[in-house]
């Protein structure tokens, strides 16, 4: 049996449950006989997958991990597991429209709303669309593609790229890699519409950021990026505001989203300024 062209790591935490829509996005793709469908799991006893909907995939395996608290020795996990030469990272709350598979990918909303748009505006907003395709200096750290033999080469390290992708596209142009972004491919992205889950899920996600790179600078360095990070403010702000108008949204969404994007500037800052000083701690 021939390899698979495409690989897909799924994480779950607890049940099939959990990855059971984006499975079924995966399903509706014109080539899902090609792909393979990682899944990374406490347990394959507990799991319990709906065997009929894993049908018609290239391959299914599971890689149990047992008790799952963060995503990137479970992701780096499944990548190592993999047989396709290029492997994806999924999400539980991304869903995959024709033809993803094909090519890799661009997102839409899946769930609008003004604290949705602000959270993935914030985290997607330069891969919105619309978007022009070609070689770029970064891509989405989910849902994207890779050549799997190119991330294996990080070793014991792949843990720490998964943390903060960015870091690892970096570091892979540095190499002389070039990354590619295909409007053509569409990822409907559901997000955070809860004020409790959107503050502290930007500001870990910011502290996780910062502190990955930052990991084996000196101390004076970090200590300087975490103050000068008060300085960057007006640039964060401005790329924010910048993808808003982009896509078109500024007269529906800036009257009601000032307080909103205020916040989380603050909350973004500071995210990064803790990383940069104090490391990750427990926000990973």
């Amino acid at each position: 049996m021939p390899r698979p062209d495409l690989s897909i790591i799924l994480v779950t935490p607890d049940c099939y449950e959990t990855i059971r829509k984006t499975i079924h996005s995966l399903r509706e793709q014109t080539v899902r006989d090609r792909l393979e469908i990682v899944i990374v799991a406490p347990s394959e006893r507990t799991l319990c997958p709906v065997e009929k909907e894993l049908e018609g995939f290239h391959s299914v395996r599971v890689i149990e991990l047992g008790e799952i608290r963060t995503l990137a020795a479970p992701r780096a996990a499944g990548i190592r597991a993999a047989s396709a030469p290029l492997v994806a990272l999924g999400e539980d709350h991304g869903f995959h429209r024709q033809p993803w598979a094909a090519v890799g990918p661009a997102f839409t909303n899946g769930n609008p709303g003004v604290m949705s748009w602000i959270s993935l505006v914030m985290d997607y907003g330069r891969w919105l669309k619309p978007v022009v395709g070609g070689v770029t200096d970064d891509v989405p750290g989910h849902n994207s593609a890779w050549k799997r033999e190119l991330l294996l080469e990080y070793d014991t390290a792949l843990e720490r790229m998964m943390q903060a992708p960015t870091l690892m596209h970096w570091d892979m142009q540095a190499k002389g890699h070039q990354l590619y972004l295909e409007p053509a491919a569409k990822v409907h992205h559901v997000n955070i519409t809860r004020l409790a889950s959107f503050v502290p899920d930007h500001f870990y996600g910011a502290r996780v950021f910062a502190a990955a790179r930052a990991q084996n600078w000196p101390f004076a360095q970090r200590l300087f990026y975490a103050g000068g990070n008060l300085f960057l403010m007006p640039r964060t702000f401005r790329g924010w505001l910048g993808h808003i108008h982009r896509i078109g949204l500024e007269s529906e969404l800036l009257p009601k989203a000032w307080p909103l994007l205020l916040l989380s500037l603050a909350v973004w800052t500071l995210g990064e300024m803790i990383g940069y000083g104090l490391g990750m701690g427990r926000a990973e």
